[in-house]
């Protein structure tokens, strides 16, 4: 498997390429090198995201040896930028003549560049945002979401914040596709009364006003969905505020790779996911030790679907290569991989139908992380796969 960062005018990536080599594992060579590209935020706000989607997507190359000696993976820093990101795009499909797309972190990026790519042939496999125009009417067999649909980890938290007895809640997330699918999807499954909505800038690093509209909405609980450093931009300035009203996040907000920063702020935040650290199966328990063996830190949600793809991509080469469209999409559309989830499959519309959990913030040896304390829901598919047509 060969690794290329690459340097395009204006991306600020230094060019390194490295050979990672792989274990010895019996499997039938490939007629021609499967050129993957990804489309990664490593520079920036969000960097933290991208560089553990692409540890983790590197770590299961890695880890499959032979299986994935003849992938070609192509890396690129789109800077958080749809601009920057469609440019990359037109470049590795035209150019590079990759087979497959990934890595891509934000809504908004994913809206400029997957339905483009899709059109001409490519295939996308989604490492994280999967936006609910891409779930319905705008699905495509040949785009995989891997990590979920956008609203499922905020339909967990809306469910959860009934269950938990909250009568009021307080609701903010930033103002792009993500942004209003989480909101979409807390109050899909929330009955009691949204005190206040509110959308804030992307990238957002000043909180001073939204948290005096918390102070003065009245309400028992709030729930915001602030990825990166967002989050823990606000969580900082929250906690040394006064205010006291309870926080509910989705995993994004609090995790692994934010939890530092945000310091004990996060003690005892429930949070919702479709996958911990703590999740007992075999494929997790090795992921979260090699992982933490190889980069010298604990992983996060986002190394998790970096892990998860590479796995459901190399488990569709050993079937067919992306040349045979019908085969390849077949084999991915079977998710023959062992997930770091556990339970995984997808949906009409090519979306997981996977277990969502309620994880508590805590410490472990002096290390903040997340424990699953509830299951909140059970083989949840998503809201839009009724309008998907294909």
């Amino acid at each position: 498997m060969t690794t290329t960062n690459r340097q395009k005018p204006g991306l600020g990536l230094g060019l390194t390429t490295a050979l990672i080599a792989g274990l010895a594992v019996a499997a039938p060579a490939f007629a021609d090198p499967v050129k993957v590209g990804m489309i990664t935020t490593l520079s920036g706000g969000g960097a933290g995201l991208g560089i553990d989607t692409r540890d983790g997507f590197q770590l299961a190359l890695k880890q499959a040896g032979d299986k994935a000696k003849d992938i070609e993976l192509l890396i690129e820093d789109d800077q958080q930028k749809p601009d920057v990101a469609v440019q990359i795009a037109d470049k590795m499909i035209q150019s590079d003549n990759v087979d497959v797309l990934t890595g891509i972190v934000w809504s908004n990026l994913a809206m400029a560049v997957v339905p483009a790519a899709v059109q001409q042939g490519k295939f996308y496999l989604s490492t994280n945002a999967a936006p609910s125009a891409l779930a319905g009417k705008g699905c495509n067999p040949n785009y995989f979401s891997v990590s979920y649909q956008n609203d499922n980890l905020h339909e967990a938290a809306g469910a959860y914040a009934n269950d938990a007895g909250f009568k009021k809640v307080f609701i903010m997330a930033p103002n792009y596709p993500a942004g209003k699918d989480s909101l979409a999807g807390f109050k899909r499954f929330y009955k009691g009364e949204i005190a206040s909505e509110v959308y804030t800038q992307v990238g957002q690093t000043d909180y001073a006003a939204e948290i005096a509209q918390i102070r003065a909405a009245g309400a028992d609980a709030v729930f915001f969905f602030l990825p990166g450093g967002m989050g823990i931009a606000f969580m900082k300035q929250y906690a040394g505020s006064g205010v006291e009203t309870p926080v509910i996040g989705p995993a994004f907000s609090f995790s692994q790779d934010v939890l530092p920063a945000v310091g004990e702020a996060a003690l005892g935040v429930k949070n919702t996911s479709n996958w911990s650290k703590d999740i007992d199966n075999e494929a997790n328990k090795t992921f979260v030790e090699a992982f933490n063996a190889e980069y010298g830190r604990l992983p996060s949600i986002y190394a998790a679907y970096g892990y998860d793809t590479a796995n459901l991509l190399t488990s569709a080469l050993e079937k067919a290569q992306p040349s045979d469209t019908d085969g390849f999409r077949a084999a991915l559309k079977a998710a023959d991989f062992a997930s770091v989830r556990g339970k995984f499959s997808f949906g009409p519309n090519n979306h997981p139908v996977q277990d969502l959990y309620v994880r508590e913030v805590v410490s472990e040896d002096g290390t903040l992380t997340n424990k699953i304390v509830a299951t909140a829901m059970t083989d949840h598919g998503d809201a839009y796969a009724a309008e998907c047509k294909m």
